[in-house]
């Protein structure tokens, strides 16, 4: 963690795929080669059918906000409010994540509004993806 800074994520030879792929500007997910199942997060199994034959696809980066809290405490590498979301991608899974380009408000944070992926980069490892409403929406 960079002094100040929010907690990062080591990258592990499991989610080495998902990190790459923020640094790239893509959100990277893993589908199931037997089952078709799409998940979140990085493993090296099917959560499904535990299949070890997986492929990694890239998602399209568009999402919808399932649940949320505004969290208005002070936290290293946080300015309150700030909201912790969960968005469900249009590929299936959820994700837990933040919700920028918004104001962190219960009016402008409304249930099943469309998102899309984001990316700030943390670290010259680290790169996170984030969510924001869809442009014009």
């Amino acid at each position: 963690m960079a002094e100040g800074g929010r907690p990062l994520p080591v990258p592990t030879p499991e989610t080495k795929h998902f990190w790459e792929g923020a640094q790239a500007g893509e959100l990277r997910l893993q589908r199931c080669d037997d089952c078709r199942h799409t998940y979140f997060p990085p493993r090296p199994f099917c959560p499904k059918c535990a299949s070890r034959r997986v492929s990694i696809i890239k998602s399209a980066g568009k999402a919808k906000l399932h649940s949320y809290v505004i969290h208005h405490r002070p936290v290293p590498g946080f300015t309150p409010p700030y909201a912790i979301a969960v968005v469900e991608l249009t590929e299936g899974p959820r994700m837990m994540t933040n919700i920028v380009g918004c104001p962190q408000t219960p009016e402008a944070l409304v249930l099943d509004m469309p998102l899309e992926v984001t990316f700030e980069k943390q670290t010259d490892q680290i790169t996170l993806p984030l969510f924001r409403p869809t442009a014009g929406k």
